[in-house]
């Protein structure tokens, strides 16, 4: 009996030395993208995280010349990394599925018109987006033997549709690595969830309103998605990218079949994906496609689910959504 109290007594002390699992949040904003971390845990993962965005934009951002895709594009000879590598399959399977309308090789038309990591020309022409034209399309690329292999060596990539997305999962990988069920990431607006908040309630992110808001200022919430598992959420629009010139208004959504900002009617696109470099992709994507073309491409790739704001005939917002939306509403 005493030797039983005992083993219950040492069970009890290593207990109460356990380290406490609760929720923390890293916020950062030292890149150049402000992200949060919120998680369930008994050990802080700060410079774990870190480390992990680190190696996120060593691989894949056009702004800093040392990165992987930097040298890709100057044709310089490089290691590609992992990192890069799921990027680019990723980027090229959907560009597959969606027909084209998700192309990372369409960095010359943004750099064009004033949205990409350098800007070209001042004033787009016919004659311009021609003459781009020659070296733009996602088939003009592939990856062989582990090494980019372009059929011109002017053509460039840009993986802006879905580098946040990426983000957000490489840094899934890591809590998940560390056995972490619960937590919600956001990196650029763009979402990865796994289990419930610290309520243990479903995760709850809300889709703006699109309004004019440069500065990003606006919070008005059109409708709250409810997220209560492994969810990847991301919004693609015009709203706070855009510039006006002689009166008109270019969003920096780009159509790769014209070279000209896409002109539809759709003015927020929100998917929710298994992961999300998958939503962020396919949310860039849909705002080329437009309305009717998403319900094509939602009946083809059933896993993914979207909700539409746009302006109807009489210029009022309206909303739709694919059917399987429903269920995080």
């Amino acid at each position: 009996m005493r030797r039983f109290a005992t083993i219950v007594l040492l069970l009890g002390v290593l207990v109460a030395c356990s380290p406490r699992k609760e929720f923390r949040e890293m916020v950062c904003y030292e890149l150049h993208t402000p992200y949060s971390v919120k998680y369930e845990s008994s050990q802080q993962l700060d410079e774990e995280i870190r480390s992990v965005m680190r190696n996120y934009y060593h691989a894949i951002n056009p702004f800093d010349s040392t990165s992987i895709i930097s040298h890709v594009n100057r044709n310089k000879e490089v290691a590609l990394d992992t990192i890069f590598t799921m990027v680019f399959n990723t980027a090229m399977r959907i560009a597959n599925t969606t027909h084209g309308a998700l192309d990372v090789t369409c960095a010359p038309y943004i750099n064009a018109w004033g949205f990409g990591f350098k800007t070209d020309s001042t004033a787009v022409t016919p004659a311009l987006i021609d003459s781009l034209s020659q070296f733009v399309g996602y088939r003009k690329v592939a990856l062989v033997d582990g090494k980019v292999v372009k059929q011109d060596p002017r053509t460039l990539l840009n993986f802006s549709a879905l580098g946040d997305g990426c983000a957000c999962d490489l840094i899934a990988s890591l809590l998940d690595a560390h056995g972490i069920s619960n937590y919600m990431i956001e990196v650029g607006g763009e979402v990865r969830t796994s289990g419930h908040n610290s309520r243990g309630e479903a995760w709850r992110i809300g889709i703006v309103t699109p309004e004019d808001d440069l500065d990003g200022s606006n919070n008005n919430l059109q409708t709250i998605a409810h997220l209560g598992g492994r969810y990847g959420l991301a919004t693609s629009g015009n709203y706070r990218n855009y510039y006006e010139k002689e009166g008109r208004r270019y969003g920096h959504t780009i159509n790769p079949a014209t070279g000209y900002p896409a002109e539809q009617d759709v003015l927020s696109a929100t998917v929710i994906a298994p992961t999300a470099i998958e939503a962020d992709a396919y949310a860039t994507a849909i705002m080329v496609m437009g309305r009717e073309r998403a319900k094509t491409l939602a009946e083809e790739q059933p896993h993914i689910a979207y909700y539409l704001i746009y302006t109807d005939s009489i210029n009022n917002i309206a909303v739709e959504q694919s059917p399987s939306f429903a269920h995080f509403l």
